[in-house]
């Protein structure tokens, strides 16, 4: 399968159902806490990751994530590891614009974000812990590129699948993501199943058990 026929499959699915898939094969499920910060988005592409770190002294560097940047195309997420940190921006209007300009989908930061405003006017979704002020210069420093980095707990790896909505962010391994859509794909068709059910007056209880949901066979009786 082409890596545009997988982001597109992805595509048509969310975090909560790539969640179940990732359950069904015992990898890690998701997380919360890292949110849209200008209004409703979601994100899918393939990961290309960038590790921050407190500013150490000595001389002056390219800007944080600058090279990330660079490297990213129209099938990228940009994934941000801050450590979770509150207290300084880790992405910002012009790292926002040198993305856009590159086609890049968006950003996932474990920290918080500024320039709201300046991403909300390019159309360029940030998904971050929230956001501050307060600038990065003289506070941060990029501790590596393309390498694996944490997410509020979630390894990500350079070319992961990434998904990210309002509901929460889900990282699929690469090597797996052709099984884990196809899960997640058949978990969507029984749930619209189980709604369309509902729609029709079959009760709650009748059309939503957990065996159902969880794709078991009926017994036959």
């Amino acid at each position: 399968m082409s890596n545009a026929s997988l982001l597109d499959r992805f595509a048509a699915l969310d975090s909560a159902a790539v969640s179940d898939a990732l359950d069904q094969l015992g990898l890690p499920s998701g997380v919360g806490g890292i949110h849209p910060v200008w209004g409703p988005a979601t994100l899918v592409g393939f990961a290309v990751t960038v590790g921050l770190e407190p500013r150490a002294e000595g001389p002056a560097r390219a800007h944080i994530a600058t090279t990330t940047v660079e490297s990213a195309d129209d099938q990228s997420v940009i994934v941000v590891d801050n450590q979770g940190r509150t207290d300084v921006s880790c992405w910002g209007g012009i790292l926002s614009l040198g993305a856009a300009e590159r086609g890049v989908r968006g950003v996932v930061a474990d920290g918080v974000c500024r320039d709201v405003t300046e991403a909300r006017e390019l159309g360029f979704p940030v998904f971050s812990r929230g956001s501050i002020p307060a600038t990065a210069r003289g506070r941060l420093q990029q501790r590596s590129a393309g390498e694996p980095v944490s997410i509020a707990g979630l390894t990500v790896e350079q070319g992961d699948v990434v998904v990210a909505d309002e509901t929460g962010l889900v990282v699929v391994p690469r090597e797996r993501a052709e099984e884990v859509a196809r899960i997640a794909t058949a978990i969507v068709a029984r749930e619209r199943a189980i709604a369309d059910e509902v729609r029709a007056g079959v009760p709650l209880a009748q059309a939503m058990h957990d065996a159902r949901l969880a794709g078991e066979k009926e017994p036959v009786r």
